[in-house]
């Protein structure tokens, strides 16, 4: 999540040629639903959701989910989604590229919102009108059936592939700019946020194994940050251990960094473990010189490493960088809870609330279409 935070659409077009039809009634439109609420994160008065449509009907081209809130909860921002709120009604409607939910197909939007006392989940959804029960209603078949068989085949346009680099075998492919993916307790996001950024796509075979293939401008600014992790919403002192791996293959070209990126007290706090980095890219720092910028600490032993530690902040919150004096690593293990300690033992920072810790690929520009891989990657907390 970065704030910074906050589907391929298919469409088929078909031509037939025919003799003779007789005269049908209309069939009526099967419709159904479930809707999937899940709070992503929480903090004090505050919290981000992730919602999932599938859709048990027809296809549809459009769609506007509605809900109420039973707590008073107020809605900040949203992300894949136009999204409106009177009182405790809430409207969501899609936006322009992913309007289309096919039979059993799902699309998905996410929001930030506030809260205060308690934050229960919605007790209903309606979809398009309809409640989401689980259920298919009004699949009323047609009194009679065309007496003249077309004369010619009916044909489809060609649909989109995958670009080069997204395994047959993936379990789940997205290009939206916010698209997510929950697996085994690791939540993937595309994280397309920055300014100016090309096409991207990112796949997934799990929550841990996965990857990215992006075309994005060698421009200033990071473009993304796809990444997967997961959210602890515990206190420093209540965390007796963080632990991390992971194993990454990465072009030989752009301007990028593999690096773990943990949030912290409501995301007052950013911190960055810098493993790779490759072409113009540097950390946030207090001061610059001709080399770039200038690290506040180092030879900090950390973590099972030794670091360069950077602090800053971009405007927003502060943010504090840890990279690697013994330069690139594509694999490698961390003592996260170790990196996170050294800042409170040197007053950085105090007890706080670690939110999100997420492991990606920030991207600032790529050499034409690359692909970055995370072949491995786990995370363990106690």
């Amino acid at each position: 999540m970065r704030s910074r935070y906050l589907g391929l659409c298919l469409a088929a077009a078909t031509g037939v040629s025919v003799a003779a039809v007789a005269v049908a009634l209309p069939a009526s439109a099967a419709a159904g639903c479930t809707v999937t609420y899940t709070v992503s994160s929480q903090w004090q008065g505050g919290f981000g959701a992730n919602v999932t449509i599938k859709n048990l009907g027809d296809p549809i081209s459009a769609w506007t989910l509605v809900w109420s809130f039973g707590a008073g909860q107020t809605v900040t921002q949203a992300w894949n989604t136009t999204l409106t709120q009177s009182g405790t009604s809430v409207t969501a409607k899609n936006v322009g590229y992913n309007g289309s939910i096919a039979t059993n197909g799902t699309q998905s939007f996410g929001f930030n919102g506030s809260w205060n006392g308690t934050n229960p989940a919605p007790s209903s959804f309606a979809l398009n009108g309809t409640t989401c029960t689980g259920g298919v209603s009004g699949t009323t078949a047609p009194t009679t059936a065309p007496t003249t068989a077309p004369t010619t085949s009916p044909t489809t346009s060609p649909t989109t592939s995958a670009p080069s680099g997204v395994p047959s075998d993936a379990a789940w492919v997205a290009t939206g700019q916010w698209d997510s993916w929950t697996n085994n307790g690791y939540t993937l996001n595309n994280d397309v946020w920055g300014s100016g950024a090309g096409p991207q796509t990112i796949w997934a075979r799990t929550g841990t194994n996965w990857g990215v293939v992006a075309n994005h401008p060698r421009t200033s600014g990071v473009k993304s940050y796809p990444h997967t992790g997961k959210t602890l919403n515990r206190s420093l002192s209540s965390l007796s251990s963080i632990a991390s791996s992971f194993n990454v293959s990465v072009p030989a070209d752009g301007d990028y960094e593999t690096a773990y990126d943990i949030w912290a007290n409501s995301n007052a706090y950013e911190v960055m473990i810098w493993t790779n980095q490759h072409g113009a890219v540097g950390p946030i720092a207090e001061s610059y010189d001709s080399n770039g910028a200038v690290p506040t600490a180092t030879n900090v032993s950390a973590g099972g490493h030794t670091w360069n530690v950077y602090r800053g902040s971009n405007g927003a919150n502060a943010v504090y960088s840890f990279i690697r004096t013994a330069g690139n690593t594509s694999a490698a293990s961390i003592d996260v809870l170790s990196v996170l300690n050294w800042l409170r033992t040197n007053g950085w920072w105090g007890d706080v609330t670690v939110g999100d810790i997420q492991f990606g690929f920030e991207l600032s520009g790529t050499a034409g279409q690359s692909n970055f891989v995370c072949n491995s990657f786990a995370l363990t907390y106690a």
